[in-house]
């Protein structure tokens, strides 16, 4: 059972200058050390990457291993439209922790440079990696506000952060901010702050200085299937980048830049800045009134493509789909930076029908994928991954031992960090892939042990079974049996690697097999109301869609 705290209680009642409410702060975002943050490396740009460059490299290899692991699909797009010839700062909407920064940063071609929230840098085991890649922390207002530090304290910390982040995008690398400031669990944008618009600004003016390109804005969409399951879909969007106009960096600020000390950018340019990023990144996000409304969404694309012949086969295209009945039937979509952030309900009968669809649908574990072609019924099961699927199940429980020591461990840790964590459940899935990575680089070595030593114990057993005795594979010697005992334990970590990437396979033939259930367990009653409803809308879908 998931124990997330319900966002709804988690207020304390503490407000911005505008009267809205603070973000609920974590125990961890709570517990500010600010002498350790001052001590936060600041790195030169003298390499190809902002920290260690052995560390990076490490950390990105890892990272992408255990996202090929954690996610179904991932999809990025728009690669191409990323300028190399300068630095680029990506901005996103903000709903899945860590993870989002993770996407946009292994899909981007270049190096970031990286700030995040002040604890990341001063956890125990995580902040050691976050440091050694130049992570510059960052205070929030929430927990300024909340007194976690002093006002001072706050503005020389981020101060320099930014101005780090800022030189860094100077000088090509590639940067984060989610302008909303936090990870959230609605299907809207929120209010968007202005710090990644002062930071590429600041940047600008440090390339003016230099002679360099000024750096671009980048709008990006991440769209995760559900953010909060293994093995979820994600498609990474890299939108139109903004160019940061010369005119837009004037002279003085270029001038207190280069001097080496933060300068807070033109307040007109900011605001005109970030004007423009809404208007670019808002549509690239569900802008949805609610979940339910945006699960409307995705099924009247399915419904629609069934129909017309052109059923969307990919999450990207599903995604697509929706946001096309939501520009065509939505009368007011939030596109700038009002007080109502939360777009107005799409009246529309499809719309309305086609929630009450999905919701038949969500309520029974399914939605639109699990139609058939013509969306008469439900789907049937693809006979022909069953030999792929046995024959994943067979190498899978050959491999068991191995998983059981080296891999169900972190499984039992992410899930347990995960489901308590008091970050709420937009952090779930952050927590898992911590535990992956780390518990690779702790627990690995360790179980490796334990299965070599068992082989070994069991030296007798298996030379019966292979013929062989794998001990005295270079030799009799003692020094040679030592060699063959090392060789088995480094072979142990391709092994768990390799079991895990089959485990990932499994599991989603375990996925299959469930709906296979969930739809043959559907009522007869959920049934006929469902494509009662399903009837109606392919009869009033317009013949042109």
């Amino acid at each position: 059972m998931m124990k997330h705290p319900d966002p709804a209680t988690m207020n304390d009642g503490v407000l911005d200058h505008r009267g809205e409410e603070l973000p609920y702060l974590s125990k961890s975002a709570q517990n500010m050390k600010m002498n350790k943050l001052l001590s936060t490396p600041i790195p030169t740009y003298e390499g190809k990457t902002p920290g260690s460059y052995f560390w990076t490299k490490v950390i990105y290899w890892v990272c992408n291993r255990i996202s090929k692991v954690q996610f179904r699909t991932i999809e990025a797009t728009g690669m191409e439209r990323i300028p190399r010839d300068r630095g680029s700062l990506c901005c996103a909407w903000h709903t899945n922790g860590i993870l989002d920064a993770l996407q946009i940063t292994l899909n981007h071609p270049e190096y970031f440079v990286l700030g995040a929230r002040h604890d990341l840098v001063t956890r125990p085991i995580f902040g050691w990696w976050t440091r050694k890649m130049a992570v510059q922390p960052v205070v929030r207002k929430a927990e300024l506000l909340r007194g976690g530090c002093t006002e001072e304290e706050a503005n020389f910390l981020n101060g320099r952060s930014l101005m780090t982040l800022a030189s860094g995008i100077s000088h090509g690398y590639g940067c984060v901010l989610f302008p909303e400031g936090t990870s959230h669990n609605n299907a809207y944008m929120l209010r968007f702050r202005t710090g990644p618009m002062r930071t590429v600004l600041a940047a600008s003016a440090l390339a003016k200085a230099s002679d360099r390109e000024l750096p671009v804005l980048i709008p990006m969409g991440l769209h995760f299937r559900t953010r909060e399951y293994f093995r979820t879909d994600v498609w990474v969007e890299y939108g139109e980048p903004i160019q940061v106009e010369s005119n837009e960096v004037p002279q003085n600020l270029v001038d207190a830049v280069s001097s080496g000390t933060w300068s807070e950018p033109p307040a007109e340019s900011v605001f005109r800045l970030r004007d423009k990023l809404r208007e670019e990144l808002v549509p690239l996000s569900p802008n949805a009134h609610t979940w339910e409304e945006y699960r409307a969404l995705l099924l009247l694309g399915h419904i629609n493509g069934r129909a017309n012949n052109s059923q969307p086969k990919t999450w990207r295209e599903e995604v697509k789909q929706a946001r096309y009945f939501r520009d065509k039937y939505s009368t007011k979509p939030t596109t700038v930076d009002v007080d109502n952030l939360q777009p107005e309900k799409i009246s529309h009968p499809l719309i309305a029908k086609s929630e009450k669809a999905a919701e038949i649908l969500h309520r029974n574990g399914l939605d639109g994928r699990d139609l058939n072609e013509t969306s008469t019924r439900l789907s049937l099961p693809k006979v022909t991954k069953l030999p792929f699927a046995t024959a994943r199940l067979g190498l899978f429980i050959a491999l068991l031992p191995v998983f059981l020591i080296s891999l169900l461990p972190q499984i039992i840790l992410g899930r347990l960090l995960g489901d308590s964590t008091d970050e709420g459940i937009d952090a779930r899935t952050s927590y898992q892939f911590l535990a992956a990575m780390f518990g690779s680089i702790i627990i690995w070595p360790i179980s490796s042990s334990i299965i070599v030593a068992l082989l070994y114990w069991q030296t007798g057993t298996i030379a019966e079974i292979i013929g062989s005795d794998w001990t005295e594979y270079f030799g009799t010697a003692a020094e040679n049996i030592a060699l063959a005992v090392v060789m088995m334990w480094l072979l142990m970590f391709p092994v768990s690697l390799f079991t895990g990437r089959l485990f990932s396979l499994v599991w989603d033939d375990y996925v299959d097999f469930r709906g296979f259930l969930r739809k043959s367990r559907m009522s007869s009653k959920d049934k006929e109301e469902l494509f009662s409803i399903v009837a109606e809308i392919k009869q009033d879908l317009p013949s042109s869609e």
